[in-house]
Parts: C-alpha cells; sequence; structure tokens
C-alpha cells in the first residue's frame, strides 16, 4: 500500500514544469520511469480517481517518488529513455529489451570486411538492415563472403590464411591490392544490398556456361548452387518503391489496456517486416508510442523518412526527428501505413488472450502466496549454491517482483572454503542481509532458499543473528530433484497444486536461480581451466601467447622447439624465459 502521507505532501509542491518523475517501491527500487509536460498534473493522476487493475497494482507497490525538472518536454522524453536504460523498471514497457537489430557492416579500409553486427556506431563503414532476424542476416554476409574475395581476418596477419588459397580473399597480407579492385567490389555489394541482383546473376550465368562448355561441370553446378541461394535469401517482396529510399514504418493498436506496436523496416525500396509483442500499458498511448520510436533510434540508424498515420500527433516526434517524419495523405505509402495499423491490430487480437492468461496466472501466484503468508507479497529473493567436490564455491541470488525476473537485482557471490552446504547457505545470507542492514535498505517481503529444512535452518540463524524481520520459506524438491512443495520455516510442508499457477512459478522461479549461480561456476572453472603455464612467463600477454599457440599448436611442439624457432614469434628475451621455464619443468619432473 502506498505511503499516502509522505507521498500527499510532495504531491503539494510539485511544480508546474516538465520533466521526469521515478515511482519507488518501499525497497527503494525503481519500479517505474514516466515523463510529464506538466509534471504537478501528471504525477498526481496515479493518486486520485479510478483506474483499470493494472494501474491500480503499480500504483498500491509506490512508497515513493522523485522528479526531475526538464526545460522542455523533449528533454524529459530523453531523458526518459536514458533512465529506463539504466535503471531497466519492471513496470515500463521495455520494446527493445536492451537488443538491437542486425545490420551487415562493410567496413571503408583499404582491404574492406563484411560482418554481422548490432552496434552501428563506427562511421567509418556502411551498413545494411535490419534485418527481420539474425538467421537472415548471417545467410547473407555468408554468400557475399563467398562470392567477393574480401578480407576475412580481423586483423592483417603476418601470413597468408586458408581463405587466400581457396580463392576468397585476395591476400592483402602479403601483397598490394590495387584500390580499384576494392572500390569496385564496394559498388557491386552496395547494389546487391539494395535489391539490384541482375547484374550478379547475369554474370554468374555466363560463367556457368564457361565452365559447362570446358566440361568443368562440378564448378558449373557449384555456381548453379549459388545463384539459386541468391534467389532465396533475396526474395522479391510484395512491396517494392522504385526510389530505392530507406523507410520506416509505424503505428499501433490498444485494446483492454494492452498496447501493440507494429513496425515495418523498407531498405533499399524492399519491405522488411518486424512484428512487436503486445505490452501493458500504463501511460497514455501515444506517449508509449513515442517513447518507443525514440528507444528505437537510440540504437539504430535514421532512415530517410519515418512514416506514421496521419491521425497521430506527431508534435514530439517532429521535435525529434524535424523533417524525416511523414505522414502521407494519398498513394502507397498511405496503402502502407494502412498495413501496419492492421498488422498491429491482428497481432494485438492473436496474442492478447495469451498475454492476458499469463499476466493473470501471475496474479494468482502471488495472491496465494500472500495467502500463505498472510501478508503482502511483492519482492522475493531466492538463493542457490554451487561447488565442485568444495571447489568454486559460489552462490547465485535472482529477484522477482510481482511474479516476473527483475535482472537489475540479481547478486553473484564468491564464497570462501566449502564446508558443508549450511555454512555456504549462512555465509551468502550474512554477507547479503548485513549489507542492506549497514545500507538502511528494505529487506524483501519473502526469502526463498533452494533446498529443504536444514537450508531453511541456516537462513533462520541469520535472520536472528541480524534481528531481522524476514518471512523464510524453502523449496521441497522429490527425487528428481524437481520443485515439488513449499516449507515454511517451521518445516511444514505447504502443499502445491501441481497444475496451479503458483507451482509454475515457484518451479520458474527455482530454474533461474539454479541456472544463474551454476553459469558463474562454470565460468570460474572455465577460467581457471584455461590458465595456461605460459601465464607464468613475464613479458607474455595476450597476444603474444596466442601467436605462439598459432606457430607451435601444443605445449608438446613448443617444449621441442629451440630458442631460435620461438624468437620467430616474440621477442629474444621472452622466448629465452619460455625455454627456461618449459625445461625447467622437465628438469622437476625428472628430479622427482
Amino acid at each position: 500500500m502506498a505511503n499516502m502521507e509522505k507521498i500527499a505532501d510532495k504531491l503539494a509542491i510539485l511544480p508546474a514544469q516538465p520533466g521526469c518523475y521515478l515511482m519507488k517501491n518501499k525497497g527503494g527500487d525503481i519500479i517505474y520511469v514516466g515523463k510529464a509536460k506538466v509534471l504537478k498534473n501528471r504525477v498526481r493522476q496515479y493518486f486520485v480517481g479510478a483506474h483499470d487493475f493494472k494501474t491500480t497494482r503499480l500504483v498500491a507497490n509506490i512508497d515513493d517518488f522523485e522528479y526531475i525538472v526538464t526545460a522542455s518536454e523533449k528533454e524529459a522524453l530523453l531523458l526518459e529513455i536514458n533512465l529506463i536504460k539504466k535503471h531497466t523498471p519492471p513496470y515500463n514497457i521495455m520494446f527493445m529489451d536492451d537488443k538491437t537489430y542486425p545490420y551487415l557492416k562493410l567496413s571503408k579500409e583499404a582491404a574492406p570486411r563484411l560482418e554481422v553486427v548490432r552496434n552501428t556506431k563506427d562511421k567509418k563503414a556502411d551498413y545494411f538492415g535490419p534485418f527481420p532476424d539474425s538467421g537472415a542476416a548471417y545467410d547473407m554476409a555468408k554468400l557475399l563472403n563467398r562470392m567477393y574475395p574480401l578480407r576475412k581476418c580481423r586483423q592483417l596477419p603476418k601470413k597468408e590464411c586458408l581463405y587466400y588459397h581457396i580463392g576468397q580473399c585476395l591476400g592483402p597480407c602479403i601483397r598490394p591490392v590495387d584500390e580499384a579492385v576494392y572500390a569496385q567490389m564496394r559498388n557491386e555489394i552496395r547494389r546487391f544490398l539494395k535489391g539490384d541482383v541482375s547484374d550478379t546473376l547475369a554474370k554468374l550465368n555466363e560463367q556457368m556456361l564457361a565452365a559447362s562448355e570446358q566440361l568443368q561441370f562440378e564448378r558449373a553446378q557449384e555456381i548453379h548452387e549459388l545463384m539459386n541461394s541468391i534467389r532465396h535469401v533475396v526474395d522479391k517482396q510484395q512491396i517494392d518503391f522504385k526510389d530505392h529510399l530507406d523507410r520506416d514504418v509505424f503505428a499501433y493498436y490498444v485494446d483492454k489496456g494492452y498496447i501493440s506496436i507494429q513496425g515495418f523496416f523498407m531498405r533499399g525500396g524492399k519491405l522488411l517486416e518486424r512484428s512487436l509483442s503486445v505490452t501493458p500499458l500504463y501511460e497514455e498511448e501515444m506517449e508509449a508510442f513515442v517513447a518507443f520510436i525514440a528507444q528505437y533510434y537510440a540504437h539504430n540508424p535514421l532512415p530517410n523518412e519515418i512514416l506514421i498515420p496521419r491521425e497521430y500527433d506527431a508534435g514530439m516526434l517532429r521535435e525529434l526527428y524535424g523533417e524525416k517524419i511523414v505522414q502521407p495523405q494519398r498513394g502507397d505509402k498511405v496503402k502502407l501505413v494502412e498495413m501496419a495499423l492492421r498488422n498491429a491490430k491482428n497481432a494485438h487480437e492473436q496474442k492478447f488472450t495469451l498475454v492476458e492468461r499469463k499476466d493473470q496466472q501471475k496474479q494468482l501466484a502471488m495472491g496465494q502466496l500472500s495467502r500463505i503468508f498472510q501478508k503482502e507479497i511483492h519482492r522475493i529473493e531466492i538463493f542457490d549454491n554451487s561447488h565442485l567436490a568444495g571447489t568454486f564455491n559460489v552462490s547465485g541470488m535472482v529477484v522477482f517482483l510481482d511474479g516476473e525476473p527483475h535482472k537489475p537485482g540479481y547478486r553473484l557471490y564468491r564464497l570462501g572454503e566449502y564446508r558443508s552446504d549450511m555454512d555456504s547457505m549462512r555465509e551468502v545470507l550474512y554477507r547479503r542481509y548485513f549489507r542492506l542492514l549497514k545500507e538502511g535498505a528494505a529487506l524483501p517481503d519473502l526469502l526463498v532458499v533452494d533446498g529443504g529444512y536444514q537450508q531453511v535452518e541456516a537462513a533462520k540463524e541469520i535472520r536472528e543473528q541480524l534481528d531481522l524481520d524476514l518471512t523464510i520459506c524453502g523449496l521441497v524438491k522429490d527425487e528428481h530433484h524437481n520443485t515439488s512443495n513449499l516449507m515454511d520455516d517451521r518445516g511444514t510442508i505447504i502443499p502445491i497444486e501441481k497444475e496451479g499457477p503458483l507451482f509454475f512459478l515457484l518451479a520458474q522461479m527455482q530454474d533461474e536461480v539454479h541456472r544463474f549461480a551454476i553459469s558463474y561456476h562454470r565460468r570460474l572453472r572455465k577460467k581457471a581451466m584455461t590458465r595456461s603455464i605460459l601465464d607464468e612467463v613475464e613479458g607474455l600477454g595476450e597476444v603474444r601467447k596466442k601467436a605462439i599457440w598459432k606457430k607451435f599448436g601444443s605445449l608438446k611442439n613448443l617444449r621441442a622447439a629451440s630458442v631460435e624457432e620461438i624468437r620467430t614469434v616474440v621477442p629474444e628475451k621472452v622466448a629465452e624465459n619460455i625455454y627456461h621455464l618449459l625445461h625447467n619443468l622437465d628438469q622437476i619432473k625428472n628430479d622427482a
């Protein structure tokens, strides 16, 4: 329940200016970030009048709020995007999910490379995309690198590689390549990626016929398969604008408190489609739409035009992107916008039932937990430990807020020497909650330990030692180590319906904390396993180590090499250090 006395005092002094507001729960976590043209009016709306169920649930979790005044609504929008990215609040619409779309990057270096990237900030390159999925981007990169002998290495090596010997690289590492040759390749690749493949197909057809006439049937078949690959990857689109401009088209549909946004991305006049998921709506629909577009272009290049329906208020978008915002009135562009609107509605209708059901299941599960423990449960922290015969002893903590994973709250712990599972649990819980006490931070509504009564007892010891007001329970597992039931802090088994929403939430929590802890454990093991005896050699860094392994391939070959042979890869002093270290090891083994 919101702390209305504290909130009412703050509402009374809110300024009538634009800015951002940050809603916090009783634990001090930022659960929602919004922007406002007039802070005083917008923030008050949350605490007066009736709301739909989702907004009511958000408000029930608000214990405090902060605000930041900005000079304009545009500044507030840009600040909102940065705050959402920084804090990842659980109630905000995270359309981009911290992901970016794949692009093909053609570098402008003397010896160019073509690769799939998601970061488009390097100005010394051309970018083509976005691609509807990463598989299509990698297929296209593989095809073009097969067709054109571009450089494949990230850095030029000192001698030629396999690609040179099979004719897929011109070998700029060992011989100069005429700039005109690479310039022609760049131009052909640009035309190809803009959809003009007729010249390429005609050229390949000539090569296939010539190979057949010379009875080089395997070569002819290879070219024929390459042509089929081109036709498959560069499929003709239903919509094809002859001006070959890059356009993005956006539209949204709102119903029953959820919003669905559809984006079409046109590159070189050809249409690529990207459907976006249905998401709960906690703000004005146009504000959510503008925030989505701003989030998208924070990570992606601007096209020539951004098309939106003519009915929308484009004021804020025009402030951000100027004349690139187009609201077509007639012709093919209107048809494109109408198609985006239809797709947004269709996607909403197709996915809404599933999304709503999932939302209801979370609410039911959290409600059942609240009834079991006779208190409101919003924030849950769950711990799991992992080790291998007492080594690499670690623990992971994951956080669930209102039934959803809250990844900013996740924590990893590297524990001390392993003595027992109980000692490991005591250590991690003491470290976690002593720090919260020291910082004056709020405790979770429920602490879950992934284990039986002994683990619960370990948690109770720390609760008493630190004098915590903390509700504790354990996950009871069956003979297959799967979640079976709950156990309260008295050791009483609380039966859970196996097909019920709480059972599935608990299973999800157990899987998530186990994945989180074991992944950290494996990373530590892998790091230890990949340590090399060469780590002990003075003057030998990662680059030189890679060069050593590339030259000799194994420790056995390196041990058999002379100082002079090792000197061909690293400086003389380092070569001597390597030689003496390896042969001193041999002497130690012999003495033993």
